[in-house]
Formats: structure tokens, sequence, C-alpha cells
């Protein structure tokens, strides 16, 4: 098992490839240059891997910790805010890397705030909710179960439409709110709209964030 705690930790005066070094003796390993070489690679970290930690930027400490927790090959790696605090890039170069270690059969469990990565990252997805979990299942299972599908339609001229799915309307603008697992063309059946009547179509699925939220207005 790996570990990336969500604080970073200083490891004093040691440099990165150092680090790297004790890391993997604490798994018996003494010769792992091979794996320290490909993760200072991937990470971006090799052209530093002589600096002290005291010297590396936050990214670059974030980067090192990661390392640290995949010197020694696990088979679960557990991420706790890896991404918290840092810049764009770095957080779209964390979510590839990853994915790619998912891709290697290493199973990721990984605790965020960013709704937005989790959605990205995770096939199963738990709720938590005032140290309980409320909920524990597919990512798409969820974002389909607590979220309405959004159907915005621009039709040709005026048009006169009586539904429950109107969640606004301006002349010939509407903005529906429909089950996520009604298909658009049972929808636009239900309510005799013709494709010839429309000038712009668009849809949109709901999120896991709009799913968390009805999760917790629920428990409230």
């Amino acid at each position: 098992m790996g570990l990336v705690h969500q604080e970073v930790i200083n490891s004093g005066f040691f440099d990165v490839e150092e680090i790297l070094k004790f890391q993997s003796g604490y798994y018996g390993l003494s010769k792992n240059k091979e794996r320290i070489d490909y993760l200072l690679h991937r990470l971006a970290l090799h052209e530093h891997r002589h600096k002290k930690v005291k010297q590396l930027s936050g990214g670059m400490k974030r980067r090192l910790m990661i390392a640290k927790a995949l010197v020694h090959q696990p088979k679960l790696l557990l991420l706790d805010e890896p991404t918290a605090g840092v810049d764009i890039s770095l957080r779209e170069d964390l979510w590839k890397f990853v994915r790619e270690i998912k891709q290697e059969g290493v199973s990721v469990l990984l605790t965020t705030h960013y709704l937005e990565e989790a959605e990205s990252l995770c096939d199963r997805v738990g709720i938590i909710h005032r140290g309980q979990i409320q909920c524990v299942e597919p990512t798409q299972a969820i974002i389909k179960k607590f979220t309405q599908k959004k159907v915005q339609i621009e039709f040709n001229q005026n048009k006169s439409i009586q539904s429950e799915y109107i969640v606004s309307s301006d002349k010939n603008n509407f903005n529906f709110q429909i089950p996520s697992e009604m298909n658009l063309g049972d929808f636009m059946a239900r309510l005799g709209i013709s494709l010839q009547e429309i000038k712009d179509l668009q849809v949109a699925q709901g999120t896991l964030e709009e799913a968390f939220v009805t999760v917790l207005k629920g428990k409230k």
C-alpha cells in the first residue's frame, strides 16, 4: 500500500533521489534504481533529483510525495487531497498520471472535495456526510439517480408549450429538466415537438456536484 498525505511532509536536508532510496529501503528494496529513475522522469523530478526538499516548489513537493508512495510498486494507492493547493497545470498532470497507474492495475482510493476531480477519475464514488456513508455506487449511476437532464430548445418561432418539465421560457426559448433515464426522442414525442420546429438544441447531463447536493439535502 502507498499513501499520499494531504499535508506536504518535509524530509529535512536530504535530496529527492536520496529520499526515494530511503523509501525503497523501508520495503527491503536495496536495488531499486530502475523504478526510481522511472518515477523521477514520469513525475518531472529528474532534473531536480539533487535538490533538497526545502528547495522544491509546492508542486514539486507534491510530486515527490506521490513518487515516495509508488516507489515500491504498491497494489493500492491512497490519495488524500492530492491536488489541494496546486495550480491547474499540475492538477491536470496528476489526473493524467492517476489514470495511467489505474491502467497498470493499481487500485486508487481518492479522498477529495473537488467533485469534478472525483467525477473525472473515479469508477465508484462514496458520499460521506457527518461521518456517515450515504451511498456508494458507480459514479455514473449516482449521477443518473440523483440528477436530471437539462434540455434547452430554441424554436424557429414563438411557441406555446405546457409541460411539467419546463423550468423557464421566453418566447421561443425553453429550458427543461427531464429524468436522466428519459431519452430525447421520447421527450420530444411527449411534447409533440418536431425537428422542423427547432432552431437550436442543447442537452446537458447532470454532474456529480449536483448529485452530491441532492443527497445532502435529503439528509438535513
